[in-house]
């Protein structure tokens, strides 16, 4: 019996190592551009792993190719999950390379236009096929009800995926947690700043509780 019961326990170890060591969860980082996308997958990454995702910008479509941080391990109360955070491009149903004509000369401008625009056919084949939940960041300065908007949480109802709406800038005179509420009621809406990392405690809480 005392064998037995070793062999027992050692199979039992080895079947809980192997269940507990999950796969990491691919969490897509979406919404339209400019809506700090990338401020808050640096943010994440920085606070959990010390380094960052990508560039953070100004101007539209910075991010044009979904960028990667794997391993970012969450920990809240004594919940906790490993992630990859896939920050990808802002998704839009128009790119015009006279949005950057400010910043850049014309040829510039037509291939910052057209790299955007591969970009977000990349974010949409995340969404369909790659991602096991979704972080969607908007601006709460701005109006929510939008065509992209309405689409993407749509693709990601339609797939069933776990959603969190992350109000984003609410450091801004105009923001309105509110209106996004409003206009998504059947998700949870968190507020914060990614810039100044406002309310990132109520963030991870329930990244962990959602995701985990």
């Amino acid at each position: 019996m005392g064998l037995f019961t070793e062999l027992k326990d050692s199979i039992s170890r080895v079947t809980d190592r192997l269940f507990s060591e999950q796969e990491p969860k691919r969490i897509g980082i979406y919404g339209p551009p400019n809506a700090g996308k990338t401020t808050l997958a640096n943010r994440i990454a920085r606070d959990w792993t010390g380094d960052a995702v990508g560039t953070e910008s100004h101007v539209p479509h910075e991010t044009r190719r979904a960028r990667r941080k794997e391993n970012v391990e969450i920990e809240r109360d004594g919940k906790k999950v490993t992630i990859d955070i896939v920050d990808t491009p802002g998704v839009t149903t128009k790119v015009d390379y006279e949005e950057f004509t400010d910043e850049m000369d014309e040829d510039d401008a037509i291939r910052r236009s057209r790299e955007a625009t591969e970009g977000v056919a990349e974010a949409m084949h995340w969404l369909r096929e790659d991602v096991d939940g979704v972080i969607y960041v908007l601006d709460s300065a701005e109006d929510p009800i939008t065509q992209v908007n309405t689409m993407l949480i749509g693709i990601i109802e339609s797939r069933d995926l776990p959603v969190l709406i992350f109000a984003n800038k609410i450091d801004l005179d105009e923001s309105s947690v509110k209106r996004i509420e409003d206009a998504f009621p059947q998700h949870k809406t968190i507020p914060l700043s990614a810039k100044e990392g406002d309310n990132m405690d109520e963030v991870y809480d329930n990244i962990a509780e959602y995701f985990g």
